[in-house]
């Protein structure tokens, strides 16, 4: 019987990291139990795959480097979407001043990729609602892709984020209101 990733904790993957003969052993269990669950979080804000695949694997040499210094004041769930989320946000503000593109322009060229991504294969429907969600301000879009695709907890998102609960449950709540705007108006 040969162990796999969801048989161990959170908790019990970060010991079995800080022991030496069973370090890289412990990590590749990590990235296993994570990387799906983080490549759609990353890729729901950059789009493309080929930058999701960029900002995924730097996400992972973060957490590599930190782990050993991880301090388990917060799950590693979240401490993974947080680094996540700030490579994610890191890599659409070096796009930005590398072709020093004001960010309306980066949102048109997000939305132009989802309209040529071969792997959307949504109807006209979909593509207006992917759309809209692409004109949220950035950290609406966040919250908005984590509340309603990831399904996740105001709690785990204000750990995530560092905000408050209220905070989050307001930026949502704008967040709808402007996609359902956009869908009515286009």
């Amino acid at each position: 019987m040969s162990i796999k990733f969801t048989d161990y904790s959170d908790k019990e993957l970060v010991q079995l990291f800080r022991e030496s003969d069973s370090r890289d052993y412990a990590f590749n269990l990590i990235v296993k139990k994570y990387q799906e669950r983080l490549y759609w979080h990353i890729r729901k804000l950059l789009i493309n795959h080929n930058d999701t695949d960029d900002a995924l694997q730097n996400t992972f040499i973060k957490a590599l480097a930190g782990l050993n210094n991880f301090r388990e004041e917060s799950s590693l769930f979240t401490w993974l979407y947080r680094i996540a989320t700030n490579e994610a946000l890191s890599f659409l503000n070096n796009k930005r001043r590398r072709f020093l593109l004001p960010l309306v322009d980066v949102e048109n060229q997000l939305s132009a990729t989802l309209e040529n991504d071969p792997y959307f294969n949504g109807d006209e429907l979909q593509l207006k609602f992917q759309k809209a969600v692409l004109t949220l301000p950035e950290k609406q879009r966040i919250v908005f892709n984590m509340k309603y695709f990831d399904e996740m907890k105001y709690e785990d998102m204000a750990a995530i984020l560092g905000t408050s609960v209220g905070a989050l449950k307001a930026s949502f709540h704008h967040a709808v209101k402007k996609i359902e705007k956009y869908i009515t108006e286009h």
